[in-house]
């Protein structure tokens, strides 16, 4: 089967995709994408390795706990399904060994997503996400597997800062790299990460904003992958629809046009990328 493009963040291990979860991915395939399902906490990091070995090709997954999943949580039916509000209530601690067990499958191409997330937080929470988050920083050295990063800063907050926060967690933790998911920053910030060695990498975000046109204009191409997020964050011409991995191709055709590029040109090149920080 031959791949030329690649989905670096989708959540089709989530609820939301029960009735036709199989279906989903054989349409990412058939249009030539590769998937890598995320995990957020670890029933539905188990699942992204099931659903990796359910395919002999173009399926992977990536392993972590979320940050608003360290402690009670907003329930989202999509992620977890109507049964999930007993784990919301709850949140996780982050355990080693049960992400080490599942490390060990050559599927699992890296740990997270992990991070940061301040959109509701106080400092207890904040204090439990940092520690989740350097547990999964030492366990990706341990492993040497990237990092997928969740970053989200409360844009009403001026107090704190989740972005500077896990830069700050990075150079003090990490032995490894990886990616900053669905990149909501500003230039200075994306600058930052990138020299540490970092990727960005972006949703169908970029079909309906111009946001972040100066932020793509100005990371180097190389430095860039591609995401959907599914099944949120769907792109035009998709709106209103559920998301899903095959619409991954909306997102690179709109970085070629901000670089001014060919979307064959900039397909080739993201999907380079993203062999290289993966490892696959």
């Amino acid at each position: 089967m031959e791949f030329k493009y690649i989905d670096i963040h989708a959540h089709t291990n989530f609820k939301a995709f029960d009735e036709d979860r199989k279906e989903t991915i054989e349409r990412a395939l058939n249009a030539g994408v590769m998937v890598m399902n995320v995990g957020t906490q670890i029933d539905t990091s188990r699942k992204a390795v099931e659903m990796a070995n359910e395919f002999n090709e173009g399926v992977y997954a990536i392993i972590g706990l979320h940050p608003i999943h360290t402690g009670a949580s907003y329930h989202d039916v999509k992620e977890l399904g109507e049964e999930g509000k007993a784990f919301t209530s709850r949140g996780e601690e982050f355990n080693a060994d049960a992400y080490r067990a599942l490390l060990r499958d050559p599927k699992v191409v890296a740990i997270g997503e992990c991070g940061l997330d301040y959109y509701r937080c106080t400092e207890e929470t904040i204090a439990k996400q940092k520690e989740a988050f350097i547990g999964q920083i030492k366990l990706a050295n341990e492993f040497k597997k990237p990092l997928m990063l969740h970053i989200r800063n409360n844009p009403e907050d001026k107090t704190h800062d989740a972005y500077s926060d896990s830069l700050e967690l990075l150079k003090q933790y990490a032995e490894v790299k990886g990616d900053v998911h669905f990149f909501a920053g500003s230039l200075e910030i994306a600058k930052a990460f990138v020299d540490f060695g970092f990727t960005i990498s972006f949703t169908g975000v970029l079909t309906f904003t111009h946001d972040y046109d100066e932020v793509v204009k100005a990371i180097p191409l190389e430095m860039i992958m591609t995401e959907t997020d599914s099944p949120y964050i769907t792109p035009v011409p998709y709106r209103g629809k559920r998301n899903e991995p095959m619409h991954v191709r909306e997102v690179v055709k709109r970085i070629a046009e901000i670089k001014g590029l060919s979307e064959e040109e900039t397909a080739k090149i993201l999907f380079a990328n993203a062999k290289r920080v993966f490892g696959i």
